[in-house]
């Protein structure tokens, strides 16, 4: 992959617009709410995260197997490479590195590496050391750990669909398992096959009280958000469409992507050329439009603060919403 040189704005750009369906959505984005280009030049940016200890935003470019970090009145520098790649070997495929990222209960880096085909902890950034959480499912090695996300009592619930293989198809000739799961990593080490039932499982999230985990379907011609209730031992069960994305999927790029919900359990999801809002009952409020493929999204700051990364760019935008896990 050849290196690039991202152009940080220094001075943000005002970008997209605001679309309001429903009044409700006045209480999450205000009047004046503007969204702001950040940075721009990467090949895929995915998986935002922000460190609240040290006031930075992370997120990967899984195209050239980076993270990029981004500090306000800093700008843009690289955080680690490789990231997900760490074979001696060319990648044979298009995203080789990390996606979704999150931070663990000590504060440590949880990386879905697409190239290495694992879940794994960086234990030392200077040297790229890295602890394998979970790499293989039944003896077989997982297809491309996409995103993830901790639930209260340590578990770590993550999606793995074929994104990171060389062809990106289901049917890809490196895949060993005959599925695309999502699974759960039990505080104890151990791994569960939650279940094989989405083709394409991608963005993933709980509702405030843990009581619904939302994952996105990113399969071409039925892109969309499930929810499913979680069961006192962490199953899954009860899975339904929350929202569909086909419609809009049809006239416009992108497709059904990373989540973030809110403290009042609103629902903030990567879609096709914006973050789709929906209410807890589905209903869908109103969209920040990016006018590009979106792929994931991240509260920060004071927790009032949409990270969004979208194709090449990362953007923010100040709401009067405050994410979960702020201010609780």
């Amino acid at each position: 992959m050849e290196d690039l040189s991202p152009v940080d704005t220094k001075a943000p750009t005002i970008a997209g617009r605001i679309v309001r369906y429903d009044s409700r959505i006045n209480s999450l984005v205000p009047a004046d709410a503007k969204l702001e280009k950040l940075a721009d030049g990467f090949r895929w940016a995915e998986g935002p995260l922000w460190n609240r200890n040290e006031n930075y935003l992370l997120f990967s470019d899984v195209q050239t197997n980076k993270i990029y970090k981004w500090e306000p009145g800093k700008g843009i520098s690289t955080y680690l490479s490789p990231s997900g790649y760490t074979g001696d070997t060319p990648f044979n495929g298009l995203e080789p590195g990390s996606n979704g990222l999150t931070f663990d209960s000590q504060g440590r880096l949880v990386l879905c590496e697409h190239g290495d085909r694992r879940v794994a902890r960086l234990e030392d950034r200077e040297n790229n050391i890295k602890t394998t959480l979970a790499d293989r499912y039944d003896n077989k090695r997982l297809n491309s750990p996409n995103d993830l996300v901790y639930k209260s009592n340590g578990d770590l619930y993550f999606t793995d669909p074929p994104y990171g293989l060389p062809t990106q198809r289901f049917d890809d000739p490196q895949k060993e398992l005959p599925f695309s799961g999502v699974y759960r990593l039990s505080s104890d080490g151990k791994l569960t096959l939650l279940t094989d039932e989405i083709r394409s499982p991608n963005g993933i999230a709980f509702s405030p009280d843990e009581k619904i985990l939302y994952i996105a379907d990113s399969t071409t011609k039925q892109s969309r958000w499930l929810a499913y209730d979680v069961a006192p031992d962490g199953t899954l069960q009860n899975g339904r469409t929350f929202a569909d994305a086909w419609r809009w999927e049809r006239n416009r790029k992108g497709f059904a992507d990373g989540i973030k919900v809110d403290q009042a359990g609103n629902v903030y999801a990567a879609a096709p050329e914006a973050v789709f809002i929906f209410a807890p009952d589905g209903t869908l409020l109103g969209s920040i439009e990016t006018g590009d493929k979106t792929s994931n999204l991240a509260w920060g700051e004071d927790g009032h603060t949409l990270f969004i990364t979208a194709n090449t760019a990362i953007y923010r935008i100040r709401l009067t919403a405050t994410g979960k896990g702020y201010g609780t």
